[in-house]
């Protein structure tokens, strides 16, 4: 898995994910989409060898964003925005990426989340549960927009193992299976700490 930061860098292989501190602050959602659009054609643009003009991103009914220009690329896109960090993330197969901030110390709302991972979160020290909750939660919605179903899926019913180093599991009963995430925390233009995951779908 490769993570980038500049929007002219050009991934060697895919997957990969590109967050990209901007500074913007969109004021609503209709901005935070044109926010993420944009860069996506302009990073599209650099990994096709295309021009800017030649790219277009659609979406599916459910919302889910989707490559609509060059037809048949044969790549997944997905789109994450957050205090004016933009996430894009690049597959050859179904992909979600999300980032969250880290909240300062507050109470977690456990009730989002699965049994296994209240488990986890409650076994950390206190002053390390909002990351651990970002951590969880950026994976979480990653795996749902992977999915295409966003949080139409209820989030307590799959479950989210950290692994070692920036790997995580997906394990999903309903889905009869396990999927492969990474994840990373990072500092979005050296004052907040963000939590970014990305996850894969075979």
């Amino acid at each position: 898995m490769l993570w980038l930061s500049r929007v002219d860098e050009i991934a060697p292989a895919l997957p990969a994910a590109w967050l990209i501190a901007t500074g913007a602050q969109p004021a609503n959602l209709q901005e935070r989409s044109a926010l993420r659009r944009s860069l996506a054609r302009k990073i599209l643009a650099h990994q096709l060898g295309l021009t800017e003009a030649t790219v277009e991103i659609g979406h599916e009914p459910a919302g889910r964003p989707l490559i609509t220009a060059p037809h048949g690329c044969g790549l997944h896109v997905s789109l994450a925005t957050r205090s004016g960090l933009v996430a894009i993330a690049l597959a050859h197969r179904r992909v979600g990426v999300d980032v969250e901030q880290i909240a300062a110390a507050s109470e977690s709302p456990l009730a989002v989340l699965h049994p296994d991972e209240r488990r986890w979160l409650e076994g950390l020290p206190v002053p390390a549960r909002p990351s651990g909750f970002a951590r969880l939660w950026s994976a979480k919605e990653a795996y749902v927009k992977a999915l295409g179903t966003g949080f139409t899926r209820a989030p307590e019913s799959f479950a989210v193992r950290l692994d070692e180093g920036e790997r995580f599991t997906v394990i999903d009963a309903q889905r009869g299976g396990h999927s492969s995430g990474f994840a990373r925390l990072i500092e979005n233009g050296g004052h907040e700490s963000m939590a970014a995951a990305v996850v894969l779908l075979d």
